[in-house]
């Protein structure tokens, strides 16, 4: 079995990341892609919930509308660091119960394309720092030196 050939992202007139879906010898994943790299300056955002900007939780009891909340504030974050959907290399899920998993997934797919999936992990954890909070979201990006 030989390698699938990788999807490459352009930013800046070039090529910055490259993600393999499914290496040679590894099951290929869905939703996610198993392996991403690139150049460029490294993009740290801290795990974001369903805060609104007043810091009031957004839909409480409801994984869909605090997915959507999440992203969104992802997206800011990485709109802050000169980055976006596009230059994320790793999402790590915090969910309180694993159900909520198609719900963040819809809200992922409505923000990152599917030829650009991050690598990915999903962990259920006991509970978060509020217990009106279903989900954590963390990112890491690389995004061309010259941004």
């Amino acid at each position: 079995m030989t390698t699938p050939p990788p999807s490459s992202t352009a930013h800046g007139g070039g090529r910055h990341l490259t993600r393999i879906a499914a290496p040679e010898g590894v099951a290929p994943g869905t939703g996610y892609s198993h392996v991403v790299w690139g150049t460029g300056r490294f993009v740290a955002v801290s795990g974001q919930c369903a805060l609104d900007e007043k810091g009031e939780v957004v839909g409480e009891g409801d994984p869909a509308a605090q997915a959507r909340q999440v992203f969104e504030n992802l997206r800011r974050c990485l709109a802050a660091a000169g980055a976006g959907f596009e230059d994320v290399v790793k999402l790590t899920y915090f969910v309180t119960d694993v159900a909520h998993l198609p719900a963040v997934r819809a809200a992922r797919d409505e923000a990152i394309a599917p030829h650009l999936l991050p690598a990915s992990s999903a962990v259920q954890v006991a509970a978060l720092f509020r217990p009106e909070l279903l989900l954590e979201v963390e990112a890491f990006a690389i995004v061309p030196a010259a941004c």
